[in-house]
């Protein structure tokens, strides 16, 4: 047979057998992470559907809640913000403005901060990387006293910034939260090429210039991160706080709601979950917005180079 003739017959496709695979080998292989997947994930919902439960439940009580959804009602969310005594509200207010400001201005001094130990050489850098690491090591607890004290002495001399004032907590906050948000954004700032900073340099731009012009941008995705982590720690945070506020008009949500089930005679637990289900809700809004940032940040911090 020619070599043409052999060409122009059409060659009829064989179909090929699909391989089933037994139940048991793909539950070897891939199954069991799915059923792992599924009990870590009904392990770490059931806890934020009791919250919510014991919120809607309108009789006030955690033995009234044990059945999920057993009674429905949302006496629990009007009693919680219009109570006068427990101005809800108002520590609503002043947890967003604290957690805001908190955060701004630590990404801000954390990336002016990781920038210089990054780029500029001087005289006691490695010391002050080392001290960063160590401070670190001390839990924030045993600085309360200190912290109390101080803020009572600052407070004789410039009360706008003392004990009962949101500033003076604002500060605090910015003193703990300064070195281990460094330390994060200075092995970040690593990863960007010091031959930008040359080739700008070249072009007569200076260190301020280079840093908010062409390193900020770099460096966004780590600055997202560190920001929602200072917005997080700062809602959350309750031991400063209650040391330093004393007003309730002055105080956190956590502070606040914290006295709702502290009398051990009545506590009104489903109002303080109606009140941890709200405080829950501009966390999960900021998250939601940063997480495209918060995967390219981690993703791009583990492949440059």
């Amino acid at each position: 047979m020619s070599t043409a003739t052999a060409a122009s017959i059409p060659t009829v496709p064989v179909p090929r057998r699909r391989n089933r695979q037994s139940f048991g080998r793909w539950f070897a292989d891939t199954g069991w992470r799915h059923l792992v997947a599924i009990v870590v994930s009904i392990f770490a919902i059931f806890p934020l559907l009791y919250v919510v439960s014991a919120s809607l439940n309108p009789r006030g009580t955690l033995t009234g809640s044990n059945q999920l959804f057993s009674a429905i009602g949302i006496d629990s969310y009007v009693r919680i913000l219009t109570d006068p005594q427990n101005p809800y509200p108002q520590w609503f207010l002043n947890t967003l403005l604290i957690a805001v400001v908190t955060g701004l201005v630590t990404v801000f001094i954390g990336a002016c901060a990781a920038y210089a130990f990054s780029r500029m050489r001087f005289t006691g850098r490695r010391v002050g990387l080392v001290t960063i690491v160590v401070v670190q090591m001390f839990p924030q607890l045993l600085a309360v006293v200190a912290i109390f004290l101080l803020m009572s002495t600052i407070g004789d001399w410039f009360p706008a910034i003392g004990l009962n004032t949101h500033t003076g907590l604002i500060l605090v906050y910015l003193g703990g939260a300064l070195g281990v948000n460094t330390y994060l954004m200075y092995g970040f700032f690593n990863t960007i090429p010091k031959e930008l900073d040359e080739a700008a340099r070249i072009d007569g731009a200076g260190h301020a210039r280079i840093f908010f012009t062409i390193i900020l941008r770099l460096v966004a995705p780590i600055l997202a991160v560190v920001g929602l982590l200072s917005f997080i720690g700062t809602v959350n945070e309750y031991v400063v706080a209650s040391v330093i506020l004393i007003d309730p008009e002055q105080q956190t949500l956590v502070v606040g709601l914290a006295k709702l089930v502290a009398n051990p005679r009545y506590a009104d637990w489903s109002a303080f979950s109606a009140g941890a289900v709200m405080a829950a809700i501009p966390v999960m809004i900021l998250f939601l917005f940063l997480q495209k940032y918060i995967v390219g940040g981690l993703t791009a911090g583990a492949t440059k180079g």
